[in-house]
């Protein structure tokens, strides 16, 4: 036999997994993202800061500072108290709604819709600003309640900023429920109606009852949400001497020069455990929700409740659910827009209203360098995170060996409150010998960290809808890795994708509580930018601004809303 030849009794050679290198890149990629703020934290928090930002002697010192201060309790149990009651205004309205519009034959459901599209496009701090004209003193809804003989409401409260947050979150909540109550089985219902059970009695103990595990997956959150939120208590609690967690920590880091970086981050670190907790709990009641299930393959019939007379009655909550959410404070944007300076409505002020906000905004480089400043550490992040979990996605949902790491490091940045990360981000900027701090980059890897656990639902969401067989295919004609993952995967979950993309991209244009630590006048987005004008006073040029924006973003989820529908109608046709 020829050395050259092979053994007749040597063993088959066994083709290495290119599936494993590619597990281990990602995971190093993922750690280098997740772990490195908690680590800057802990660090922080326990040693004392020098001069140029550095770390110094080890201490506890801070922790010690942290539990004997009352002050830090005080602002625990508002945190505590906002969110809670936040969160019920949230579930009446969008939870009440979602029930009218997905299950009840009551009119006007379009406006529904609307206000969820447009309000979840516009940015927060705008929102607020909003609610601040309407509902301050000398405000048109004040001015309307003193009229009918109520009392002047104050908006510089706990109950103020309660209400405004709830008014926030409300569409967001009816997104989430109205899926439940899209899918759920009538025949509960038509069963108590032919029992003498009225349309009280029935929704009460039948529809939201089935749905309680979605109440309280979906209040977990925004227990959460409102918890790490920075608008409100800023624009808001601040004027009324209310302070929050989230504000506490901003103060820390705005009102010490340098910044006390060491307390901050033992401050940042209660928020992320009482965050982190929650969090758990979220995840286990969303995986004990089976008990509840009224959707199943035999039987199910997925009809209107019909209201009777009660329909009208419906309709015009919905109606009202709309003005509320959308079209009065819109009409208070715009009405600040065309005012020269910040005026309640009266009559004498529609003769003083002009274009010049808009002309100045239009025209100004300033703005325009924000927008496109903004537009750009959007489209960064949303396209480095969308890249990044279609890969880590494809591993998780297939199970290859090592996905449920990737997805358990995919999801971790969701314990991050948006201002606590930011704490962590300059720390780890001033620590790196890379000029990033002040630039654009440090937007898009900080915006890419903490929205990552979205894109990973998208990705995921998307890759379970194509079946393994293709891609079996695939590699049986002997097609490598990235050919598969190239033409058959990306190609498929393409409309995920750009959902996912859209998605990230909004939300991380509109976040304040990360940008508001980040910011410096070389890099600064549209967020940062609109709290500075208000507080500066440019109430009026900060609405028309604001307008515009929101202008740009509706149409920038419009386009990828019609792309994305022709990209479906598309892969159907193949």
């Amino acid at each position: 036999m020829s050395l050259a030849e092979p053994s007749p009794f040597a063993l088959p050679r066994i083709a290495p997994d290119p599936t494993r290198i590619v597990v281990a890149v990602l995971t190093i990629v993922l750690l280098l993202l997740v772990f490195p703020p908690l680590w800057f934290l802990i660090q922080g928090s326990l040693h004392t800061t020098t001069i140029k930002g550095g770390l110094g002697n080890f201490t506890l010192a801070y922790y010690r500072e942290l539990l004997s201060d009352r002050q830090f309790f005080g602002s625990l149990v508002n945190s505590i108290a906002f969110s809670l009651g936040a969160t019920v205004i949230a579930l009446c309205f969008g939870g009440f709604v979602a029930w009218l519009v997905e299950r009840t034959n009551a009119p006007f459901k379009t406006f529904a819709y609307l206000t969820t599209i447009i309000s979840l496009g516009t940015p927060f701090v705008l929102y607020v600003i909003a609610w601040l004209f309407l509902l301050g003193r000398n405000g048109p809804l004040n001015d309307l309640l003193i009229s009918l003989g109520l009392p002047r409401f104050n908006i510089y409260s706990m109950p103020g900023m309660i209400l405004v947050e709830g008014f926030l979150w409300s569409p967001l909540s009816f997104l989430l429920l109205s899926s439940v109550f899209q899918s759920a089985n009538a025949e509960y219902e038509e069963a108590a109606r032919m029992c003498g059970a009225g349309v009280m009695q029935t929704v009460t103990r039948i529809s939201m009852r089935l749905a309680l595990p979605a109440f309280l997956a979906v209040a977990l959150l925004m227990v959460v949400r409102s918890i790490e939120a920075f608008e409100v208590p800023a624009l808001v609690g601040l004027p009324g001497n209310v302070k929050v967690l989230t504000t506490d920590i901003y103060l820390d880091m705005t009102e010490n020069v340098p910044p006390d970086l060491g307390y901050a981050s033992a401050f940042s670190l209660v928020l992320l455990v009482l965050a982190g907790v929650l969090i758990s709990l979220y995840a286990r009641i969303s995986r004990h929700a089976s008990r509840y299930h009224s959707v199943t393959g035999r039987g199910f019939r997925s009809r209107l409740f019909d209201l009777g007379p009660a329909r009208y009655l419906g309709g015009a909550m919905i109606v009202v659910n709309f003005l509320l959410i959308l079209a009065v404070p819109a009409a208070g944007l715009v009405w600040l827009a065309l005012m020269p300076f910040t005026q309640t409505v009266s009559r004498r002020g529609f003769t003083l209203m002009t274009l010049d906000n808009f002309r100045t905004v239009l025209h100004s480089t300033f703005y325009v360098d924000l927008v496109w400043q903004t537009l750009l550490m959007s489209a960064g992040a949303a396209t480095c995170i969308m890249a990044l979990t279609i890969v880590a996605g494809w591993l998780a949902v297939r199970r290859r060996p090592g996905g449920w790491v990737l997805d358990q490091l995919a999801t971790a940045p969701l314990v991050f409150p948006g201002i606590v990360l930011g704490v962590a981000m300059i720390q780890i900027y001033l620590a790196v010998p890379l000029a990033i701090y002040g630039t654009l980059w440090a937007f898009i890897i900080a915006f890419s960290i903490r929205y990552l656990p979205y894109g990973m639902r998208y990705s995921a969401t998307g890759i379970l809808q194509i079946h393994p067989e293709l891609e079996e295919a695939a590699q049986v004609a002997g097609s490598p890795l990235r050919t598969v993952l190239r033409r058959i995967v990306v190609p498929l979950s393409t409309p995920a994708l750009l959902a996912g993309w859209l998605f990230v991209f909004l939300i991380a244009a509109r976040d304040l509580s990360l940008s508001i630590i980040l910011a410096s006048p070389s890099a600064q987005p549209v967020s940062a930018a609109m709290f500075d004008l208000w507080a500066n006073g440019q109430g009026t040029e900060l609405a028309a601004f604001g307008l515009v924006w929101t202008a740009i973003m509706t149409v920038i989820a419009a386009g990828f809303y019609f792309i994305g529908r022709r990209t479906i109608a598309s892969a159907v046709r193949a």
